[in-house]
């Protein structure tokens, strides 16, 4: 499994040769990535604030996955022909992966708009195997946690059935978590591994990333921290030596 960030809370991950994208926002100033080089199998979309779906039209030959509402909003609005609408605690079962839409606690207007909403907002959590409630100690999982503020799920449901190896959370406070409460959440993953995300793309969120690194220290998380510049990836395969 490769993870890519492009800056904002836009992953690409690469699962055996299939690349699900999620959130496509390339308007930051953390990429320097043409989406157009880009040809994702799968979008998933966490909600539709446009900060998050400001380029699911570049991508009209993927196939979306988000809340039943998000899809009907990307098929009116953007002419997205290939969407599948799924809830929270949902498991869609692509070629090479599975995704499951867990909880996150944000709000939900449409193009960020008060008119409409699009449903709960969520998190995806992407595997190579199965979700069960065995544990798999070959398999590699990447935790989205999506716009949120800190909530008790990541520790109760999320940690001990899904089981992330990597878990990438907002630390750019205002919208979000900021820097403690997503070292908190990054404890109650239980991960190996934590990336920030949706931070610096505008003045109000700007951080720096060493206070996040130290409050993941002071929660007593087992995660090492790996701030990735825009653009970069990490191999989770090599990091766990499989």
């Amino acid at each position: 499994m490769q993870i890519t960030w492009y800056g904002h809370s836009t992953f690409s991950v690469e699962v055996d040769g299939e690349s699900l994208l999620i959130d496509p926002f390339f308007d930051n100033p953390k990429t320097d990535t043409d989406p157009e080089e880009l040809d994702p199998d799968h979008v998933l979309i966490t909600h539709g604030h446009a900060d998050h779906i400001g380029d699911v039209d570049r991508f009209r030959g993927a196939h979306f996955v988000s809340t039943p509402e998000i899809i009907s909003y990307l098929t009116d609005e953007y002419g997205i022909e290939n969407g599948t609408g799924m809830n929270l605690g949902g498991t869609f079962e692509t070629e090479e992966a599975y995704v499951t839409m867990v909880r996150a606690d944000h709000s939900n207007g449409l193009d960020t708009d008060y008119g409409a909403s699009g449903g709960m907002p969520a998190g995806y959590v992407v595997s190579d195997t199965k979700p069960t409630q065995v544990a798999d100690e070959a398999s590699q999982t990447f935790y989205h946690a999506g716009d949120t503020s800190l909530h008790t799920e990541i520790r109760e449901v999320i940690a001990p059935y899904l089981e992330p190896d990597v878990a990438a959370v907002p630390i750019g406070d205002h919208f979000t978590m900021g820097p403690w409460q997503a070292a908190v959440a990054v404890d109650w993953s239980g991960a190996d591994y934590a990336i920030p995300m949706h931070y610096d793309s505008f003045p109000v969120i700007e951080q720096d990333t060493d206070d996040f690194v130290r409050e993941v220290d002071a929660a007593g998380a087992q995660a090492d921290v790996v701030v990735l510049d825009g653009d970069e990836s990490f191999d989770l395969g090599d990091e766990l030596g499989y």
